[in-house]
């Protein structure tokens, strides 16, 4: 990574770190369509960007949401890299100190592959790259390509890929520290993500410790409605009174 990179990435950090270790848990406390939710109430204006609009395989669908601050990169595979082997070695190296020390922790890597139609030819995600990564603080990648070894990988390392393949083929990092964009979610170094199952979200930094109070009224909102559905008699008629006692609840 080169130092301007270096110095915009620990600019953006600085200014991250105010998001505590409290607020992150209570973040992970909601699964992403939740966190979603409370968003279109805190910032309406990104309704329809900041989050996975494609398909994407989450790995271990049985482990919680994760939180963290985004590594950012850019990978191929379909072809060898065009450095020799002493520079390719010092840009793996140079990617594993920016996960290191790029940023809060904890983080989560999200890495671009920009093979084009070819995306996800061949992984560089597997048993040691998944536990190396966990090692240095990331709790999961997002990524458009491949991930492999899936009994192997580290316990508790979260993979929503957009493929399962065998081999790593030509895999290289191209780039680090830049805005990606993955699977429709445009992303920079730095930024905080919540991710599961589902897919993943940006959380802008000024919305993070709104999103539990705005959980809480879309809780409320909903219960009314679920509780009309639940009583004998229910019928359209009784929904919208329901849907009306919601609407007024702030």
């Amino acid at each position: 990574m080169n130092k301007s990179k270096q110095k915009a990435a620990g600019s953006n950090s600085a200014q991250l770190e105010v998001v505590d270790a409290k607020t992150l848990k209570l973040l992970q406390s909601f699964d992403t369509p939740t966190i979603c939710n409370a968003l279109e109430i805190i910032t309406p204006e990104r309704r329809l960007f900041g989050y996975t609009v494609e398909p994407l395989n989450c790995i271990y669908p049985a482990l919680p949401p994760i939180v963290g601050f985004a590594r950012t990169c850019t990978i191929r595979s379909a072809e060898p890299s065009q450095r020799n082997a002493a520079d390719e070695r010092e840009t793996r190296v140079s990617w594993y100190r920016y996960v290191d020390e790029g940023g809060p922790k904890p983080s989560i890597v999200v890495m671009q592959d920009i093979d084009g139609v070819r995306a996800g030819y061949g992984s560089f995600w597997g048993e040691v790259n998944s536990h190396v990564h966990r090692g240095l603080g990331a709790l999961g990648v997002i990524t458009n390509g491949c991930i492999r070894d899936v009994p192997m990988n580290a316990k508790g390392f979260q993979m929503l890929a957009g493929s399962v393949k065998p081999s790593h083929a030509h895999v290289h990092v191209v780039d680090m520290g830049l805005a990606v964009t993955v699977c429709g979610m445009s992303v920079r170094s730095g930024d905080l993500i919540h991710a599961d199952m589902h897919g993943a979200v940006v959380i802008p930094l000024h919305a993070a410790g709104e999103i539990a109070k705005a959980v809480k009224l879309l809780t409320q909102r909903e219960a009314v409605i679920i509780g009309a559905s639940k009583r004998k008699g229910f019928n359209w008629q009784v929904l919208q009174e329901a849907l009306k006692e919601a609407a007024d609840i702030h």
